[in-house]
């Protein structure tokens, strides 16, 4: 199973405020990953669940009422928490749960909210309330090229509120490795965020 990365038409809903569709897989990846959780990551994939979730975005994208990013994202996860309820359900052989759904997606706009802090605790004045957009995506995506061990924890951790016990032994590492795989995951956020050219270089 593969992401079909290229392949989509770029979104006309596109405005100056609101970004193309896919300009935003890094950050519904980031959201997949932190729903689905380490056991039902080992059974149902990230990536395909974002693939599918864009697709119907493109479906739907005459159906959003909505102005500006901040509203865009909103309008992005719902169908996110969607795609995904539907997968468990497939993956479970349940029937259809409205309220699953809306569970999904109330974890989806909290891991969300736990970003923007992340990002904003690293900003010089956190109190003009939520980030841009622009920068949720930049962040999200700077995770994404974290090496994989220092991403899962920076992940756990900061994002999913987990102890750092409970990450080391999720990654299965040691305490004082967790730590330290903490400190070089943020310390290399910070680099990524503070220069976009470091991107394109490894940690």
């Amino acid at each position: 199973m593969g992401e079909l990365d290229g392949e989509l038409p770029m979104s006309p809903t596109a405005r100056d405020d609101i970004r193309p569709i896919e300009e935003h897989r890094e950050y519904l990846k980031l959201l997949a990953r932190l729903r689905l959780g380490p056991r039902l990551r080992a059974k149902l994939d990230a990536s395909d669940l974002v693939q599918q979730a864009i697709l119907q975005a493109h479906e739907r994208q005459d159906q959003f009422r909505g102005r500006g990013e901040g509203e865009w994202l909103a309008w992005l996860r719902s169908i996110l928490a969607s795609t995904i309820a539907g997968a468990l359900r497939r993956f479970e052989t349940q029937a259809r749960d409205a309220a699953r759904e809306q569970s999904l997606e109330a974890e989806l706009e909290h891991s969300a909210a736990r970003l923007e802090v992340l990002l904003a605790a690293d900003q010089t004045s956190p109190s003009e309330g939520a980030v841009r957009s622009e920068e949720l995506l930049r962040l999200a995506e700077a995770l994404g090229g974290l090496p994989e061990d220092q991403r899962r924890a920076v992940e756990l951790h900061y994002l999913a509120g987990l102890p750092v016990a409970e990450v080391a032994e999720l990654i299965g590492r040691s305490r004082p490795a967790a730590v330290g795989l903490l400190f070089r995951g943020l310390k290399r956020l910070r680099e990524i965020l503070n220069d976009p050219a470091e991107s394109a270089h490894g940690a």
